[in-house]
């Protein structure tokens, strides 16, 4: 999938007016009929089942509908596992560029990834109590990187007591599987199945505390797929799946270099020190000229999280890197502006380009994670900072730093929001 795409000027594109905010419409029957049977191919080939569980708890809706977001084919699976009933979907505003209309007229709940939207709730509200449509969300917003549950929002239990509608579950499991967004977008070979259950009646949902309802979601969104392949003996035999691995590998735990790991094929090696690995045909690694300090993928990205957890303890974490810079301002194109340098530090993004004319800074407590994709509409990897009125995308040069740079978003958070914690208790 791409995106339409336009080469403007910085002065050009900051004259423009921000995107104008619209209520979401009422589904359409036939859209959602027609978008059904354009994806029906890639259920197919995966030849995809579903099991429900609970559902009738849930009554005829509207629903508040969650689901775990793998890959592409979670788009496939909604659209089929809810064709008896309208449903609008929180998707990231960039999807609405150069087709708005036929993406509004599906109901669609156009918002800004890891960016604070007051309108969100109201939107949702009115799909719901005026459309008479159920919402689906994807509340960790981003794919997951390396096969685990990833950062999901703090607000979820408010969120589901204000709207009183029954909340129900959509896990997708074969997904991440078949297409990681590490692989460049190369399907595997692997069946994919769903399951619907029912978490939460409104009247559950009042009875529980938000503490309560927050450790439901922690517990639904806890998972691991390349565990699931293992225990499932899920076999991919594709010689292309180690591709792009390095995108999540990204640091030697033998030399302690970053950025000079290599995916391709069948094997992860380090251009530094030489160590290889095999990432077998059961998502395992093993080691070709080494003993592995590794066997499972995301103990190694969950070890390159504590690494650097304590380069910002110490205060030496910083990233300062050149990018080609786009900016996102309404849904007529995305506009390619120059070129800069993005950094990140402690004090949070500071992104400076376009010959002087571009200067943004956002504080690591703006949001708890940060929009990045690999190979985003097969352009390039991108980190996107910014607001409801202007966001940035950056594509870094030459550098793999798009997940440690997500994790050091995550980790910075925490740690502010820790201080903020530790401020209050004192006074």
């Amino acid at each position: 999938m791409k995106i339409k795409t336009v080469n403007r000027s910085y002065e050009e594109v900051a004259a423009l007016p921000s995107w104008e905010h619209k209520k979401p419409k009422k589904p359409s029957k036939l859209l959602a009929g027609i978008a059904r049977l354009a994806l029906k191919g890639e259920l197919k080939e995966v030849c995809f089942s579903c099991e429900k569980v609970d559902l009738e708890r849930a009554g005829d809706g509207p629903w508040m509908i969650l689901m775990n977001h793998c890959s592409f084919t979670d788009l496939a699976i909604v659209f089929e596992v809810l064709k008896d009933r309208p449903f609008s979907i929180v998707c990231t505003s960039d999807a609405l560029v150069g087709k708005e209309g036929f993406m509004r007229s599906l109901g669609c709940i156009p918002t800004c990834k890891f960016v604070s939207s007051m309108s969100l709730i109201s939107d949702m509200d009115h799909a719901m109590n005026v459309n008479g449509a159920s919402v689906l969300m994807y509340p960790e917003a981003g794919y997951s990187l390396d096969g685990t549950g990833t950062t999901i929002p703090e607000g979820l239990g408010v969120l589901f007591k204000k709207l009183k509608r029954p909340v129900v579950m959509i896990t997708s499991y074969g997904a991440f599987s078949r297409d990681p967004l590490y692989n460049n977008l190369q399907k595997r070979t692997v069946k994919v199945s769903g399951r619907m259950k029912c978490l939460f009646t409104p009247e559950e949902l009042a009875g529980a505390t938000i503490r309560q309802i927050n450790q439901v979601m922690d517990e639904t969104f806890t998972f691991d797929y390349f565990k699931w392949q293992q225990e499932n003996q899920v076999e991919i035999k594709e010689a292309f799946r180690a591709d792009g691995l390095n995108r999540i590998l990204y640091k030697c735990p033998h030399c302690g270099t970053e950025g000079k790991t290599e995916g391709k094929g069948i094997y992860l090696t380090c251009k530094a020190c030489g160590a290889t690995y095999e990432l077998d045909t059961m998502g395992r690694l093993k080691g070709v000229n080494i003993e592995p300090k590794f066997v499972h993928v995301p103990d190694w990205f969950a070890w390159e999280r504590e690494e650097l957890r304590e380069e910002i303890k110490r205060g030496t974490y910083q990233l300062d890197v050149p990018c080609d810079i786009a900016i996102l301002k309404d849904a007529k194109a995305l506009y390619m502006v120059g070129t800069g340098r993005l950094k990140h530090d402690k004090n949070g993004f500071m992104l400076d380009g376009c010959e002087g004319k571009l200067h943004y800074e956002q504080s690591p407590g703006a949001s708890y994670s940060v929009n990045a994709d690999y190979y985003w509409y097969e352009i390039g990897d991108i980190v996107s900072i910014g607001t409801n009125d202007c966001l940035y995308y950056c594509f870094p040069k030459g550098c793999d730093i798009v997940a440690k740079t997500r994790i050091a978003a995550e980790e910075l958070y925490k740690l502010t929001k820790q201080k903020k914690a530790d401020k209050t208790e004192r006074s």
